[in-house]
């Protein structure tokens, strides 16, 4: 039996090479790449609608001054994201302002006062987006609610007559967006609000016939919006 085994092993020990040579080479497989997670896409296009609040300054020659007033408001719009990165939109805003009776007191001691309740725009708006950051500038037609009086040095109101769309103009801005939830976003932006100039054309206090002043704010906001449906990061499709 001792010999037997001896044998056996032998015979093993040498068949073992021989068989190992008959085996097919082992085939190469490549390594699979590393995981990568999928990126957020950020889609612009769809309708909103938010809230801001800020502030505005009138022009160095305005009835309202260059003191600042506080204003709060609501706005609206849609936009459409073209050509990658291309946003293009149309907006409609309303801001409220705190009371302010700016004026000039004339040397018959004649009083002009003005005071703007609100300001509104309709406007388009030009943007570039790289990820949830858009970047746009805005422009397009203005409206206020604005309230212009004379009275004399006791307080009665006094007749006059103006040239000029005190209540109509144009606006342009710039501004800053960022997406920072699925479907919200915030912003920053300033708008120049122009409303021409308005000049006293008649009056029965003759000393402010042929004055003239501007009519034009400056004002900086920071806004929030809610945007339905198409807003936020998405994961893509595989």
């Amino acid at each position: 039996m001792k010999k037997f085994l001896l044998t056996a092993a032998a015979v093993a020990a040498f068949a073992a090479p021989a068989l190992a040579a008959d085996l097919p080479p082992r085939p190469y497989t490549k390594a699979p790449p590393p995981y990568t997670p999928p990126q957020a896409v950020y889609n612009w296009t769809g309708f909103y609608i938010g809230g801001h609040l800020g502030g505005a300054f009138g022009g160095d020659s305005s009835l309202s001054g260059s003191d600042g007033r506080f204003l709060g408001g609501v706005q609206g719009g849609a936009d459409y994201q073209f050509a990658n990165n291309w946003v293009l939109g149309a907006e409609a805003q309303y801001s409220w302002l705190t009371n302010n009776n700016g004026g000039a007191v004339f040397p018959g001691g004649n009083i002009v006062t003005g005071n703007d309740r609100g300001l509104g725009s309709v406007t388009g708006r030009l943007g570039y987006a790289w990820g949830p950051t858009l970047l746009y500038a805005k422009g397009g037609y203005a409206f206020r609610d604005s309230r212009l009086g004379v009275t004399d040095a006791a307080g009665v109101p006094l007749a006059f007559a103006t040239t000029g769309n005190r209540d109509n103009g144009y606006t342009v801005g710039a501004g800053l967006e960022y997406m920072f939830a699925p479907n919200w976003s915030a912003k920053v932006e300033y708008q120049y609000y122009n409303f021409g100039k308005t000049t006293f054309a008649a009056g029965s206090p003759t000393d402010i016939v042929g004055t003239s002043f501007r009519n034009d704010d400056h004002t900086v906001k920071a806004g929030l919006n809610y945007r339905f449906g198409w807003g936020g990061p998405v994961a893509p499709h595989y």
